[in-house]
């Protein structure tokens, strides 16, 4: 089923389910980004389980009233969608529901867009998964399961690079390195591991006392010194460590959301860190400092953050809770200068300069 964004309605359903996931895509025409958001929906009487996708005001920071396109999943709850990752050449996302995980191309022709559920039996035939990761070139794609199940797929061949049906009692996060050559991952049951991906092989497991659990965990991505960051809880203490990922040792730790963390974030230049709590409040923490930038208070009152994820070119994130749905905040935290910000200021120093010295010798008296 698909539908465009050139003067086609979406189907109408009656009363669609709140969002159950939601994810950016950024695409490319003519040299200019253009924003999307695909939201996974739940299933409801009247509705089954959907994909809307919707074009994004980034000025405006609001989404579309209406989606572009709306696609049904199936039939029953169990093809309701449960997490989205989306390539990073915009293209094509990868869903998981209760079933396994599908896969779908946008298609761009002329002045619409549409989205096509591509056949895809190795996803297909992964069962629930609970964590999904592209790699940043694109070049790799990984499933951590609720069996505990690790796949990582080259990517586009879906050829198994590693499969580990124990990896884990039970997947919590996961996530890849900017250079794609590691892959962490955490387990429900307080443990972490470090998977070297070209290898095919657990390389470490990370090291924790017998009063510790790591839960989250993401790489920086800002292109220096490369860190692993990661939620610890200590006793009734709550704390982010950072772990170098060249030896795998603790660098230090920082007290930054002080209550428990559900889920975790980085945006994707690496600047700025999201952490999103079991009672749906969510800080941005600026990454060189390690100090709270912006504090979002009850923006999912009561329900745990399930996921936040950065746009890809604006400050802005979308957080995700199974009580409340989707919501889109704008951060108060400090604009970044744009290219043409930077030449403006340059023009403007050079053309004060000639100025100035085009007053000086006009009024300087030459012997």
């Amino acid at each position: 089923m698909a539908g465009s964004d050139g003067g086609n309605e979406p189907p109408a359903w009656g009363v669609v389910g709140k969002v159950t996931c939601a994810a950016w895509i950024r695409r490319s025409a003519g040299g200019a980004n253009r924003l999307l958001v695909v939201y996974g929906r739940a299933d409801t009487a009247s509705s089954p389980p959907i994909l809307d996708l919707f074009a994004f005001d980034a000025r405006a920071c609001t989404l579309a009233s209406e989606p572009l396109l709306r696609v049904a999943m199936g039939e029953d709850e169990d093809d309701a969608p449960r997490a989205i990752a989306v390539h990073p050449d915009g293209d094509e996302f990868v869903c998981a529901t209760a079933k396994g995980c599908r896969l779908f191309k946008l298609v761009s022709e002329d002045f619409s867009i549409n989205l096509i559920s591509v056949d895809s039996p190795p996803l297909q035939s992964v069962g629930p998964q609970r964590c999904l990761a592209f790699s940043t070139d694109g070049a790799k794609f990984a499933t951590g399961g609720e069996d505990g199940h690790l796949r990582i797929f080259h990517w586009p061949s879906l050829r198994l690079l590693l499969d580990e049906p124990k990896a884990h009692k039970s997947f919590r996060d996961m996530d890849i390195s900017l250079d794609s050559l590691f892959l962490a991952s955490t387990s429900t049951d307080g443990s972490a591991r470090i998977w070297k991906i070209d290898e095919g092989v657990p390389l470490v497991n990370l090291t924790r006392s017998a009063d510790e659990n790591i839960e989250c965990c993401c790489f920086s991505r800002n292109g220096k010194k490369p860190f692993l960051f990661c939620t610890l809880v200590r006793g009734n203490d709550i704390l982010t460590m950072v772990l170098d990922i060249t030896n795998w040792k603790r660098i230090g730790y920082k007290r930054l959301l002080r209550k428990p963390v559900s889920t975790l974030s980085v945006s994707l230049d690496g600047k700025y860190l999201a952490l999103g709590s079991r009672d749906g409040d969510c800080c941005v923490v600026d990454v060189q400092s390690m100090q709270v930038s912006h504090l979002i208070k009850k923006v999912h009152l009561g329900s745990p953050i399930s996921s936040i994820e950065f746009c890809p070119t604006e400050r802005i994130v979308i957080s995700t809770s199974h009580q409340w749905g989707a919501e889109v905040t704008k951060l108060d935290v400090p604009a970044d200068w744009r290219v043409w910000q930077i030449w403006l200021l340059l023009l403007s120093f050079f053309v004060a300069s000639a100025v100035a010295f085009y007053t000086f010798f006009k009024h300087t008296t030459l012997l």
